[in-house]
C-alpha cells in the first residue's frame, strides 16, 4: 500500500466518509504525493495521457493568432499578458512563444504582428518540478516568462487567461439518483475505499436547480462546483480582457442527457483508461467533462460576456489554421504531418470532443474571427 492511500485511510477512520470530491483531492493535489503534484508526474506521449499541444505544435501557433486578435482588439496595450493556468510541460508556451517570435518583424513598431515585443507570459504552476521542467524547455525565453504559484500573486492584468484541460481535472462530487439525490462519499473497508451514499447537500440539490436539471432514478454523473470558484478568481485578477477555456465537455442538457446516465467520470494511467478511481492512488490521472453552461452562467454572475462556443475543430478552421500550415509547414506539408494535424480538427480526434470557450471583461463588443463560422455559445 502506498503512503497517500494509507493517509487517506486514516483520514476515513478519523473522520468517518469524506465527500468523492475531497477523495479525488487528495488523489490528485496532496503535496508531494498527489497525482500533480508528486516529482515523477510526467504528461505527454511518455506519460499517462497527451493533450493538443503534444500532438502538434500547431496549436500552440493557432492560439497564438488568437493573442494577436485580442491584443489588437484592447487597442494593443504595452502591457498585455497571458496568463496560462496548468502549463502541463510547457510545451503549449513554447509553441506560442515561438510562433510570435517569428511574426515579430519591426522593433517597438506597434502592429499585430508584434505582440511578442510588449508580451509578458506568466505560467501558474505549484508543483516544484513540473516548473524546473517548464522553465528547462522555455530557457530561450526566460525574461519573457515568470512563474508563480497561486493567480493572487498576480496584480489586475490586461490580457488573456488561458487554460487548456485544466477544469477537467477539478475535483467533483457524484451525486446518484436513488429514491431521491444522493451524494457518493467514500468510505474504507478493511484496507479497501468503498462507497456509501448520503443525502446530497444543499450545494448540490441547488446546482440542479440552477441548470433545470431532473434527474431519472437510477442515474449517476458528477457536479463541479469548484468551477464557481475558479471564475471568480480569475475575474478578480483580470482588469479587462479574455478567459480562453479549452476542454472536453458539453452544454448541461447534453452533459446530463440520458446518454450519459452513468456519468464522465474517467481515470488516465499509462495512456489506458479505466473508471475505478480508487486504484493506483496518486498515480493515476482522474478526470470529468466540463458543463460548459456553467462557465457561461457563472462567468456572467462574475461579470464576464460569453463572446463564443464552438468545437476544436470548427473554431482552429474558422481562425484560420490553412494560413498558418502554409506559413509554418510551406504548401505539401509531408503526410506525417498532415495526420498529426488532423488529429487536432477532425472528429475522429480532438476535433469534436474538445471545445473553445472565449470570455470578455470589458466595455467592448468584440468578435472573434475564430467563432466566425459557428458560435453555439447560444446553445449554452
Amino acid at each position: 500500500m502506498n503512503a497517500l492511500k494509507q493517509k487517506i485511510l486514516e483520514k476515513i477512520r478519523l473522520d468517518g466518509p469524506i465527500n468523492f470530491d475531497i477523495f479525488m483531492d487528495m488523489c490528485l493535489y496532496y503535496p508531494e504525493e498527489g497525482y500533480y503534484t508528486r516529482n515523477s508526474t510526467n504528461i505527454g506521449r511518455a506519460g499517462d495521457f497527451y493533450t493538443s499541444p503534444h500532438l502538434h505544435s500547431l496549436f500552440g501557433a493557432m492560439l497564438a493568432k488568437q493573442a494577436q486578435e485580442m491584443w489588437a482588439i484592447m487597442e494593443m496595450p504595452d502591457d498585455f499578458q497571458i496568463v496560462e493556468m496548468g502549463a502541463g510541460m510547457g510545451y503549449l508556451a513554447k509553441d506560442m512563444l515561438e510562433y510570435l517570435q517569428k511574426k515579430s518583424k519591426v522593433k517597438n513598431r506597434k502592429s499585430e504582428d508584434n505582440l511578442f515585443q510588449f508580451l509578458k507570459y506568466t505560467i501558474v504552476e505549484l508543483n516544484p518540478a513540473i516548473r524546473s521542467k517548464q522553465q528547462e524547455l522555455l530557457s530561450e525565453f526566460r525574461d519573457r516568462v515568470r512563474w508563480i504559484s497561486n493567480i493572487n500573486e498576480i496584480e489586475a492584468a490586461k490580457g488573456c487567461f488561458l487554460s487548456n484541460e485544466l477544469l477537467d481535472a477539478f475535483p467533483v462530487k457524484m451525486v446518484k439518483m436513488n429514491n431521491g439525490l444522493k451524494e457518493i462519499y467514500v468510505s474504507s473497508e478493511e484496507d479497501d475505499f468503498v462507497e456509501v451514499e448520503m443525502p446530497a447537500g444543499e450545494d448540490v440539490e441547488s446546482y440542479f436547480e440552477e441548470f433545470g436539471i431532473r434527474l431519472p432514478e437510477g442515474y449517476r454523473t458528477e457536479v463541479n462546483l469548484r468551477i464557481r470558484d475558479w471564475l471568480r478568481a480569475v475575474s478578480n485578477r483580470l482588469a479587462e480582457g479574455f478567459i480562453l477555456t479549452v476542454d472536453y465537455g458539453y452544454p448541461s442538457w447534453d452533459y446530463y442527457s440520458l446518454d450519459r446516465n452513468r456519468g464522465t467520470l474517467l481515470c488516465y494511467h499509462q495512456h489506458r483508461i479505466n473508471e475505478n478511481p480508487f486504484q493506483d492512488i496518486g498515480e493515476q490521472d482522474i478526470t470529468a467533462h466540463v458543463n460548459f453552461s456553467s462557465l457561461k452562467k457563472w462567468g456572467d454572475e462574475a461579470g464576464l460576456a460569453t463572446l463564443g462556443f464552438c468545437t476544436q475543430g470548427t473554431y482552429l478552421v474558422s481562425l484560420g489554421i490553412d494560413d498558418v500550415i502554409a506559413q509554418l509547414l510551406g504548401e505539401t506539408p509531408d503526410a506525417f504531418e498532415i495526420a498529426k494535424i488532423k488529429g487536432l480538427i477532425f472528429p475522429q480526434g480532438m476535433g469534436e470532443t474538445h471545445k473553445i470557450m472565449i470570455q470578455y471583461k470589458g466595455n467592448r463588443f468584440p468578435e472573434l474571427r475564430g467563432f466566425s463560422l459557428r458560435n453555439q455559445a447560444g446553445a449554452l
